[in-house]
């Protein structure tokens, strides 16, 4: 008998978590670029912050992947500790949606649930509704998991020895304890609240203890945040470690609290939730939560100034000039799904910045000669090309789980941008071998080329720019000028090669300077060519974007 309960139980609490993991990822999947962008725009000050936290992680139904993406932003550097700690403070109220519903008991639909999702998972093609078919079935198999665990506990009551156990709990250290460890395991708040929320109902658990491993809880959810920032920057490390002292010092607050007015505490429970004890554990949850924030809102700066007492030090900053090293990138803990494109993305804007200074430096050297300017372009191609090679090994890998909707779509767009830039860094080291060439043999290139070739390359920089800037930032306020440059590109190239024939029919120039000359302006072209591609990448269709020309994607160097 023991064991049937027994198996029966862990039957229930594995449906429960593969229930919450499917609808939370799901969520996160059919919404998740889109609420990484609110908490990208949002989140300039601590309380706009805070609110994002709350809506961000109750619509995913989890703290840890908010705070985990919080720790992401804060490592890739797309977010300040002071705005971080907004946000997780936010996300604390958040994660109590989960037992708020819980303590419904929506069990008896569960079946429909399931049944609404699979069907929109498995018979309708397409990607969004297949993501709602997703929550909805993670929904559905969350409840039935319950609804399991909770007929397993009834049956529990009847072995002497549960009880008995459950009722010589008393201890609320013991309790506190007993909530951090449970919650570090499964890592989860929402899980373990949950679960005390169901052995309450059947009466394994006496409301005050409950309250002190609700306690403990909260100390345990920050598992995740602990984990994810371990390998990563000092900053990610003081984020999660800002997620740990709100929860260290909330608990030792509403301990304190517990400890002087259990009984008061129990009253106002009752007159807000009634005699169901289900709903006295979640509102416990969620009160705890608010009355923490209200308590620590106002002392969050310290909290940030404490962080950098327990984590002294700075890292090595990594520039865009920095050789060999991903900067925005971060180590194998330091993933979130949600937060991956768009560290690919800054790391993109990273690689295009440094191939815009080659080419500049590689232009300056074609008319200057100066060796070592010469000898700094081939070594800025070496880390143009670790970068192709790092960030595409990245994109690989990113594209083989699941992304936001969003962000998949958006995939196949960076493996192009990848290949772009790294064009426009092979046309810098083209460049150099033409002043190589220039040096060696002391070519001569006159004062009206030289000037036609700096002209080019203001135009060549502007459209870079532009272009760069609509990709990584979504800025499409220069899209008509990226449109109006190119075709003013094209017809400066014509018009240089035009102005080049005739200076070789007068023989004003050589024709070894010439044929420099003449690769270096189609070049710039060229270079002008990947801009757009650059700019126009990651948008979703020809027909969306009246700007781009199927002309536009250039694939020769």
């Amino acid at each position: 008998m023991v064991a049937s309960i027994l198996i029966t139980l862990c039957g229930g609490l594995g449906l429960f978590l593969f229930g919450m993991n499917i609808m939370s990822s799901g969520i996160e999947k059919a919404a998740g670029a889109k609420l990484r962008k609110i908490l990208e725009i949002f989140t300039t000050n601590k309380f706009t912050g805070m609110l994002v936290g709350i809506l961000f992680t109750g619509i995913i139904q989890s703290s840890s992947a908010c705070t985990v993406m919080v720790v992401t932003f804060v490592n890739s550097g797309l977010m300040n500790l002071y705005q971080a700690a907004g946000v997780i403070l936010g996300a604390n109220i958040g994660t109590t949606i989960t037992s708020q519903l819980v303590s419904f008991n929506l069990s008896q639909y569960a079946p429909v649930f399931v049944f609404s999702g699979v069907i929109m998972l498995y018979f309708i093609k397409k990607a969004f509704v297949n993501k709602a078919g997703e929550i909805l079935t993670g929904f559905g198999v969350l409840f039935m998991g319950l609804s399991i665990m909770s007929q397993a506990m009834a049956s529990v009551k009847d072995i002497p020895a549960v009880p008995a156990f459950f009722s010589g709990l008393t201890s609320p250290v013991l309790a506190i304890l007993i909530g951090t460890l449970v919650t570090a395991v499964v890592q989860s708040s929402s899980v373990t609240v949950s679960i005390i929320l169901l052995m309450a109902n059947q009466g394994l658990l006496e409301l005050p203890i409950s309250l002190y491993i609700i306690l403990g809880c909260n100390i345990g959810a920050c598992t995740s945040a602990l984990l994810s920032a371990f390998s990563g920057k000092k900053n990610a490390k003081r984020a999660a470690l800002i997620h740990l002292l709100f929860n260290v010092f909330g608990t030792i607050v509403m301990y304190i609290v517990l400890k002087l007015g259990m009984d008061q505490v129990i009253y106002m429970l009752q007159r807000v939730s009634g005699e169901n004890i289900g709903r006295q554990v979640a509102n416990a949850h969620s009160i705890f939560k608010i009355a923490q924030v209200i308590i620590f809102f106002p002392f969050t700066n310290l909290l940030v100034k404490l962080t950098y007492m327990l984590v002294r030090g700075e890292d090595t900053k990594i520039g865009y000039r920095e050789n060999m090293k991903l900067k925005y990138i971060g180590g194998k803990n330091i993933f979130s799904p949600a937060t991956a494109v768009i560290e690919a993305t800054k790391e993109l804007e990273r690689m295009a910045l440094l191939a815009s200074e080659n080419l500049n430096r590689a232009m300056n050297a074609l008319i200057t000669l100066d060796e070592e300017d010469i000898e700094l372009v081939y070594e800025t191609e070496k880390n143009i090309n670790f970068l192709n090679h790092s960030i595409t090994d990245y994109l690989v890998k990113i594209s083989q789980i699941d992304l936001p909707v969003d962000d998949a779509r958006s995939i196949g767009g960076l493996f192009h941008v990848v290949n772009d830039i790294e064009r426009i860094g092979d046309h810098a080291e083209n460049v150099a071998d033409a002043a190589l060439v220039r040096k060696e043999k002391g070519l001569e290139f006159s004062k009206q080329a030289q000037r036609e070739l700096g002209d080019m390359l203001d135009m060549v920089n502007t459209l870079i720019r532009y272009s760069t800037d609509m990709f990584a930032n979504n800025n499409e306020e220069h899209i008509e000028d990226i449109n109006n440059l190119e075709e003013a590109v094209d017809e400066k190239e014509r018009e240089l090669q035009q102005k080049h024939v005739e200076r070789l029919s007068r023989s004003e120039c050589s024709a070894e300077a010439g044929m420099i000359y003449s690769d270096v302006v189609s070049g710039l072209e060229r270079v002008a060519d990947h801009a757009v591609n650059i700019a126009f990448a990651t948008m979703e269709t020809e027909q969306k974007n009246p700007y781009i020309r199927s002309s536009s994607r250039v694939m020769e160097v």
